[in-house]
């Protein structure tokens, strides 16, 4: 049985931050410090820097010396652009899985717990996360998994706070999933993986508007 795989510290902090500027939780222009990221998030200042240095080379901050970073403006076809290739690579990822014939009895142990309910925000996060970097890992091709990782936005729901119904459809979705994963059946898998990354970026689309719609 495989271990399930933990991301970095940096990894997972890039996440929560990209999350939060794809959705509009920061409005250009507003400058991020590293103590005060650091702080909200419980983590040092060296997972913060390194993850601003991320977003900052893909177009969401600007750096700022000694300072921290300064959010850039995005628009929808920014978020659109990350989720559509998203979409694509993961696809891919769970095609290649299925040909590998990945044994997926960790994640249908964990399928059943989420399924029981009762998860704390870390515990969702930890399923959630397990279900996507196994099927990276398993597709067998390091670019692709490094890719993925590098992308990786965590759950759409908000930045501040949970959304139980967000959960709730995210495990059914899952559990969709894994059934077409082991059932080898590729078509149903790609679609099953398609319609859960278009829902995340549908989430993502709505906070992003509801975000700007406060600044008229």
């Amino acid at each position: 049985m495989e271990a399930i795989e933990v991301l970095p510290i940096r990894v997972r902090v890039t996440a929560i931050l990209r999350k939060a500027l794809l959705a509009g939780e920061y409005q250009p222009g507003e400058e991020l410090r590293l103590t005060e990221i650091a702080a909200k998030l419980g983590v040092s200042r060296t997972p913060v820097r390194e993850a601003f240095q991320s977003l900052a080379s893909e177009g969401l901050l600007e750096l700022r010396m000694n300072r921290g970073a300064v959010v850039v403006g995005i628009d929808e076809s920014t978020i659109r652009d990350h989720f559509e290739l998203r979409i694509l690579l993961e696809c891919e990822a769970v095609r290649r899985t299925i040909l590998a014939n990945a044994d997926i009895g960790e994640l249908l142990v964990l399928q059943e717990a989420a399924e029981k309910g009762g998860l704390s925000e870390s515990e969702y996060r930890s399923y959630n996360q397990a279900i996507h970097t196994f099927i990276w890992r398993n597709a067998g091709n390091k670019k692709l998994y490094d890719l993925l990782v590098s992308m990786w936005n965590g759950p759409s729901a908000s930045f501040s706070g949970r959304d139980p119904d967000h959960e709730a459809k995210s495990i059914q979705e899952h559990r969709q999933l894994l059934t077409f994963i082991q059932a080898k059946d590729i078509n149903r898998a790609r679609t099953a993986m398609r319609i859960h990354l278009e829902r995340s970026m549908n989430n993502i689309l709505g906070s992003f508007r509801a975000a700007h719609s406060k600044e008229r």
